[in-house]
């Protein structure tokens, strides 16, 4: 019996290359059980849009400006993908805080990815504060959102060493392939039924069968 695939909703508000790599991982069979039901954007001059359209994914355009509130548009926004039979959301480069109205929604089901490791240096910036701390590791984190800022359960992670030389920028650039590759390795994990999210951690259970 094949499974009923996942319904993947990307929101973006930018290049959308972590999209780009979640599209490449999907068409290359790495994430077996899910398919983009849609691309949403909050910004109408978004590339991810136009990749959206290079791969026949519904692009949508949400934009954040007439709505009273972050609770309003998020309404608006929770509406959207339920009529697009959304099961996960997955926020690349989405620049907007999620209210408790979207959160709520989709409870353990909305991913976001971290430039650095978490709980280390949350928030904005996040290579330049690895940098000034002076550490030796930095890396990414997919976790799952809640109310706070970076502080849900942490799915997966990576780590990049932090060279002599780095600069923001460079420490970002190697940091970033490490993105693509684990964040695919999430929504797949997902996809398949192998989390499970016990208190403020991540279970990696073996795959349901299909």
């Amino acid at each position: 019996m094949t499974e009923t695939p996942v319904n993947i909703a990307v929101l973006v508000s930018g290049n959308g290359t972590n999209f780009q790599a979640i599209i490449d991982a999907i068409e290359a069979g790495r994430i077996a059980n899910g398919r983009i039901a849609c691309l949403v954007s909050n910004r109408p001059d978004a590339f991810a849009l136009e990749r959206a359209k290079r791969h026949n994914i519904p692009a949508l355009i949400l934009q954040h400006n007439g709505f009273a509130n972050r609770q309003a548009y998020d309404t608006a926004l929770v509406a959207l993908l339920r009529e697009h039979g959304v099961h996960l959301v997955v926020l690349a480069g989405f620049m907007r805080i999620l209210s408790p109205v979207m959160v709520e929604a989709f409870p353990n089901a909305i991913m976001n990815i971290h430039p650095a490791l978490l709980p280390s240096f949350p928030g904005l910036d996040a290579q330049q504060q690895a940098l000034d701390y002076g550490v030796r590791y930095s890396g990414c984190t997919v976790h799952f959102v809640d109310c706070g800022t970076d502080t849900g359960p942490v799915i997966l992670q990576a780590v990049v060493p932090v060279l002599a030389d780095d600069t923001a920028e460079t420490l970002s650039q190697r940091i970033h392939g490490e993105e693509h590759r684990i964040y695919s390795e999430a929504v797949n994990l997902f996809c398949s039924g192998s989390l499970q999210v016990v208190g403020r951690r991540v279970l990696i259970k073996p795959a349901l069968s299909a």
